[in-house]
């Protein structure tokens, strides 16, 4: 036997169900080993045995379900485009017609014939334009054995219809007393489920686009040193291991590697999520896509671009991206064995009251089962309560992208929290000093000459101050990548910098100011020193400090029996005092996204799991985590690859969206039960159950009334969600 796996782009799937259709059908063909599709990425990978099975075969058999095949990524993007501004276009056709029905049904603009007849010619462009769709899926359904929504959906709004358009056409057929139309039933049933798949398919075309700019991250030219020390520019993925290249201030690192001269300053927030800048020098090893805050290297390439970090972490992206959510599909569940016990109840009944002789009352009865069964209210109690669930959640600055995890959210066990910038303000301020006041405006007129994060934090800590606005004349300056800052003001040498800066320079460092040093570094802050001629003066003392509702937000979680863990790419002492204030017990520090993501992994072990960050590097965990949630004020690719944003960068919004989850099921849920209690009550009366004992018998009117019955009960439950206190 030989085997081959094969990887195939395939667009046209519309629901999960899909994707389960495609693998049921594929498992039985002989010769195909394994097969696992996912609706999410569009994707699928298929093990055949390539005795038995060619690729010609695979694809054939996946277009005869009526799905399409495509070469490539860049097609299969352009074919979803496509289906979701179509379905977009429906949506609207279906939506306006169904507002115009009810025009002409509520006015007098028309006389009774005419009216009923426009009526008509509307509710089937909605009927058969509009709701092809659900013929189509329905028909790929049945032929796989899977009584899904849209079955139920033909199914219903077919028998609505149908039944009246001969009450239109031939009402001598009918009893003066059963010549009832339901258009407008029909029409609504089509427009709010074509409601529900349009936001579905909005939420997965958006879970894309982060990975998109994920891609454009690592820069796309590189300057290579040639072995005449000539400097040219090349793109970056041309590059090859041991290739020399030239990054200097302000460049993004084009490849992994290793600095074999020069030093620099370099921001590593977007890989490992470290708030500083760190110093990198002669052998130590720099990253595709992190920043050159500050100085001049030359670095010897050590990975190819398809192996880079940055590269890696895409990899495992789109890996993430792929897996399917374990979400419960209520009404699709349900729908499986509610509509062949439907269509089983009206051909019975139709059989029975044949077999009494009663034909007239055999199709009126058939007809009413299958118009009371017609599934507005089934089809409505999710589309409706998500709808109601994202508007309250948008109220309170919470943005759910992906409705789906509102099912789950209620089941998280683990809440994961990035430190900087989400559970810290993510920028380095002056929590401290104990420099006079006097030397403020010489260090400030200083450290306005650079651009480095922390000279700005000191700056902006001297803008607070009152000093004296004294514009300096400055010499010699010397900006140090790793150290600090040096220059002469009024013939005074000033350094501001480490300790290893002041002992290059032979400045004596007081027992006092070497004290606060070690003390403060130890807790996990930074320390600037200051000297002036040779000694120091003072230091500047650095932190990030903690967003204001972080604490009560890790005390609610507890309160829900939800353990929260620190996961950050900062330091073990920062993290360890970041984690001692808030109380957290378990920590994870000085990992970089690819070790985030393996974390993740095992923690889901034990259960779903909830990740809460901001930056870049964060994105990879965010998309792998059951729910991922991002700040408004993070960086694009984190909100693009998360499922919830909070607008207002608010942590106590991430209590208030658990919150929101529960009530959203229970209505959801409860939205099912009213749906099958008309159900369970009127489709034995539509059969005609109690006819024989006191002639009642539901007729197509009354059935109608009761499917209506239903759909504004589902509705005015679901509009509850508005009025809720998260």
């Amino acid at each position: 036997m030989s085997k081959e796996t094969i990887h195939l782009n395939i667009s046209g799937m519309s629901c999960v169900n899909c994707s389960n259709g495609i693998e049921k059908f594929l498992k039985k063909q002989d010769g195909v080993e394994n097969c696992d599709v996912s609706f999410a990425s569009s994707q699928g990978d298929f093990e055949i045995d390539t005795q038995k099975f060619s690729k010609k075969k695979l694809i054939d058999k996946i277009e005869l379900l009526g799905y399409h095949v495509q070469e490539d990524v860049k097609h299969l993007e352009e074919a979803q485009k496509k289906e979701f501004q179509n379905l977009k276009r429906l949506f609207i056709i279906s939506i306006s017609l169904t507002i115009l029905i009810f025009v002409f049904s509520f006015s007098n603009i028309l006389n009774e014939n005419l009216k009923n007849y426009t009526i008509f010619l509307i509710a089937s462009v909605v009927q058969f334009y509009s709701g092809k769709r659900f013929y189509k899926l329905g028909f790929k359904a049945l032929i796989n054995r899977n009584y899904d929504m849209n079955v139920l959906v033909a199914l219903g709004t077919s028998a609505a219809y149908f039944y009246s358009t001969f009450v239109l056409f031939f009402p001598t057929l009918f009893p003066e007393n059963l010549r009832f139309l339901y258009f407008d039933g029909a029409a609504v049933i089509i427009s709010f489920v074509l409601l529900g798949r349009y936001l579905e398919e909005r939420s997965k075309q958006k879970a894309s686009d982060f990975l998109k700019k994920l891609m454009n991250l690592a820069p796309q030219y590189a300057n290579l040193i040639d072995k005449e020390n000539n400097i040219n520019q090349v793109l970056s993925t041309q590059l090859k291991i041991s290739d020399t290249i030239l990054v200097k201030t302000g460049e993004q690192i084009p490849a992994d590697g290793e600095i074999i001269k020069g030093k620099a300053d370099i921001d590593t927030s977007m890989i490992t999520g470290e708030s500083l800048p760190l110093f990198k020098q002669q052998g130590d090893e720099v990253l595709s896509g992190t920043v050159n805050t500050n100085g001049v290297i030359t670095i010897k390439v050590t990975k190819l671009a398809k192996d880079t970090t940055l590269s890696k972490i895409i990899d495992l992206l789109k890996s993430a991206q792929s897996k399917q959510i374990p979400i419960s599909r209520l009404a699709d569940k349900i729908a499986n064995i509610f509509v062949p016990t439907v269509i089983i109840i009206s051909v019975f009944t139709f059989v029975v009251w044949a077999f009494v002789g009663n034909m007239q009352n055999a199709i009126l009865a058939s007809i009413s089962v299958l118009i009371i069964s017609c599934p507005c209210a089934l089809g409505l109690a999710t589309p409706i309560a998500i709808v109601s669930s994202v508007s309250r959640g948008a109220k309170d600055g919470i943005l759910i992208k992906n409705p789906e995890i509102l099912e789950i959210i209620k089941d998280i066990k683990f809440a994961v929290f990035d430190k900087t910038g989400t559970l810290t303000k993510g920028k380095i301020a002056v929590i401290n000093t104990d420099i006079p006041k006097i030397h403020f405006s010489k260090i400030q007129n200083l450290e306005k000459l650079s651009e480095h994060p922390i000279s700005k934090a000191i700056v902006e800590y001297m803008n607070r101050q009152e000093i004296s606005n004294i514009d300096y004349d400055i010499e010699d300056l010397e900006i140090i990548a790793g150290r600090g800052i040096k220059a002469k003001i009024e013939k005074e040498e000033i350094l501001l910098g480490n300790i290893q800066l002041l002992n290059e320079n032979n400045i004596e460092v007081l027992p006092k100011h070497l004290e606060t040093y070690k003390k403060y570094l130890e807790l996990g802050n930074g320390v600037i020193l200051a000297a002036i001629d040779k000694k120091t003066v003072g230091s500047f003392i650095l932190a990030d400090e903690l967003k204001e509702d972080a604490k009560e937000l890790i005390n609610k979680l507890k309160k829900l029996n939800i353990k929260p863990i620190l996961l950050t790419g900062d330091n073990k002492t920062t993290a360890k005092k970041i984690a001692e204030l808030l109380q957290i017990d378990e920590i994870y520090s000085e990992v970089i996204p690819t070790q985030k993501y393996e974390i993740i992994k095992e923690i889901q072990k034990n259960g779903k799991v909830m990740f809460v960050g901001d930056g870049i590097n964060d994105a990879l965990s965010i998309k792998q985590a059951d729910i991922g949630v991002t700040l408004n004020s993070g960086s694009d690719i984190s909100k693009d690859a998360g499922d919830i944003i909070l607008i207002n960068n608010e942590l106590l919004a991430v209590a208030k969206s658990i919150n929101l989850s529960i009530q959203t099921i229970r209505i959801i849920k409860e939205n099912l039960f009213w749906a099958f209690i008309y159900n369970g009550i009127g489709i034995p009366l539509a059969a005609g159950i109690l006819y024989s004992i006191n002639g009642l018998m539901l007729t197509p009117m009354y059935a109608g009334i009761a499917m209506s019955f239903s759909s504004v009960t589902v509705v005015l439950n679901s509009l509850r969600l508005k009025l809720k206190k998260l």
